[in-house]
């Protein structure tokens, strides 16, 4: 498929484009998401000479199925700094922790044959500083492998000779290992129908009970960790089970992101790069109409292949535009104070070194052309890469499982502002619902998460209801406009830094951390502390 030249791709185009669209379409949700690729062509072949096709516009059909593929997984796909993770790091256990696995029931809330069968749930646990009746430390994981989550929280590990806890890091049921149905666990919805935040949640629950009595420790407290979706679980977590977790740490937890304003989170990616410098936030904003200048032409695709150096010919505008969001939307989100390797590797405060590259460039330059460069240090900044694959659609592990939980529960809502730097772009919940009944056959549910846990008025509810949570947020962070961010009470509190980023306060500490961050921590510690003695007086007394 991708040896078809551009010239044929454009011949190809001379056909009626609204036919094109329309049966594209239309061929694409026809196929259940079971399906495999043989299976897909030959249906596309029978539709075919049921149409009277000519040969090249059957080979132009199959060349754009893939390419609406990999489009409508981008269309579905709220940006997951944890799915990236797994694709750009080694899946290894971090030294100290030891993988173990735990007898899961399928479905917690149903009394049925195939939802009482059991599935093999990772933890990995480090025991190095435990005690027995010392505190528990459990990361809740979110969309990806638990390894990777041990990886880039070490703060639990920071702080555990303190409080000489036990640290557990439990996967995400449908992600990682832990599969309910192993291989098949992504091939239908039947078995996909398991894969909810209650059930999640239920999951932490029963490991947590169980390993407590393993253990022999059933008087420790629990104290439940997690960033981005793993800090919201966290957060739901304390709620939903007060009497298995006494507090929560919620780092970055965008738990009202689905009442949040849709340009929210686009809005916040534009004011980090211009509060940093205007004439870079211009050049950015200015990029787009100097690409869609640009046509899906030979020459022009050619010269794209060139500009952006890209180890392929360029397919389609539409993959530029693509490579450089991501670059500019995930370097804000790990905008951090030191070198860090959450996604790829970056300099410390990497919005700011990629406005320089823009600022500093020579006069007389486009704006696309600055925005590669600027792009490039995202993608390139270990000065590895001789070309780059823009249109990169290598498998991410997860990614269907994500995808499933966009079209079911976690239905975010996301758009460009009027004063946005980014590609416009607008969000449709009805175009959102018809694809996730062609895909999956079911209707996404808006208020599910809201429903269950709260969204409009919670912190009237929380004041009087919660307890024992932190939030914390670094506005660098553009999910930080979903999080919290004003304390509730005296025990739902809002730790907000102005420099922070995605969920930084959960990284390693290291010798370059600026002051702010120390302090962060100092607290966070402070009112866990807090937590726990509360804990053990009443343990006594009771």
């Amino acid at each position: 498929m991708r040896a078809v030249s551009p010239v044929r791709i454009q011949t190809l185009s001379a056909y009626p484009s609204g036919r094109f669209k329309d049966l594209v379409t239309a061929m694409r949700f026809r196929f259940p998401s079971e399906m495999r690729a043989w299976q897909i062509i030959a249906k596309v072949i029978e539709y075919s000479r049921k149409q009277r096709m000519g040969p090249f516009l059957l080979f132009f059909m199959v060349f754009m199925l893939r390419n609406v593929e990999s489009m409508m997984n981008s269309y579905f796909a709220t940006p997951s700094v944890a799915l990236l993770m797994q694709k750009h790091k080694p899946k290894t256990i971090p030294p100290g922790y030891k993988a173990h696995y735990f007898p899961q029931v399928i479905d917690h809330f149903n009394h049925h044959p195939q939802g009482s069968k059991v599935f093999y749930q990772k933890y990995l646990m480090n025991k190095k500083y435990w005690h027995k009746g010392a505190p528990i430390f459990v990361y809740t994981g979110n969309e990806g492998h638990i390894d990777s989550f041990a990886q880039n929280t070490g703060f639990l590990l920071d702080i555990a000779p303190k409080f000489h806890a036990l640290i557990v890091f439990i996967e995400h049921r449908f992600y990682g290992e832990s599969m309910p149905f192993g291989n098949k666990s992504y091939n239908s919805v039947k078995y996909l129908g398991y894969m909810n935040t209650g059930q999640a949640l239920a999951d932490f629950a029963f490991l947590i009970t169980s390993l407590k009595q393993n253990l022999s420790s059933e008087a420790s407290p629990v104290v439940v960790f997690g960033g981005s979706h793993g800090g919201s679980l966290a957060a739901w977590f304390r709620l939903k089970y007060p009497h298995i977790a006494i507090g929560a740490l919620a780092s970055s937890a965008p738990i009202l992101q689905f009442i949040t304003p849709p340009d929210s989170f686009d809005a916040a990616v534009s004011k980090d790069y211009k509060d940093v410098s205007l004439n870079c936030y211009n050049v950015i904003r200015g990029c787009w109409d100097e690409l869609d200048s640009y046509s899906n032409n030979t020459h022009s695709l050619l010269e794209l292949t060139d500009t952006f150096k890209s180890c392929k010919i360029v397919g389609s505008t539409y993959y530029v535009g693509s490579w450089l969001n991501a670059a500019f939307i995930y370097t804000a989100m790990a905008n951090y104070p030191t070198k860090a390797n959450l996604l790829k590797p970056l300099p410390a405060y990497p919005v700011q070194e990629m406005c320089k590259i823009i600022d500093e460039y020579p006069k007389g330059a486009s704006k696309l052309n600055r925005a590669f460069a600027a792009a490039s240090l995202y993608y390139n900044y270990s000065g590895t890469q001789t070309c780059f694959d823009l249109e990169d659609e290598s498998y991410i592990e997860g990614i269907r499982g994500w995808d499933w939980q966009t079209c079911t529960e976690m239905i975010i809502p996301l758009s460009s502002s009027k004063e946005s730097m980014l590609k416009k772009y607008s969000y449709n919940y009805t175009l959102h619902a018809e694809a996730c009944k062609r895909r999956y056959g079911v209707t996404p549910r808006p208020y599910q998460m809201t429903t269950e846990y709260g969204g409009i008025g919670i912190e009237k509810v929380l004041k009087r209801f919660g307890s024992n949570i932190i939030f914390s947020s670094g506005m660098q962070d553009p999910w930080s406009r979903g999080s919290v961010l004003k304390n509730i009470s005296a025990s739902i509190v809002a730790l907000v830094t102005e420099k922070g980023a995605h969920h930084l306060d959960l990284r390693a500490a290291t010798n370059e951390d600026p002051d702010w961050l120390i302090m962060q921590r100092k607290q966070e510690v402070e009112i866990m502390q807090k937590w726990i003695d509360e804990y053990y007086e009443d343990y006594k007394q009771a």
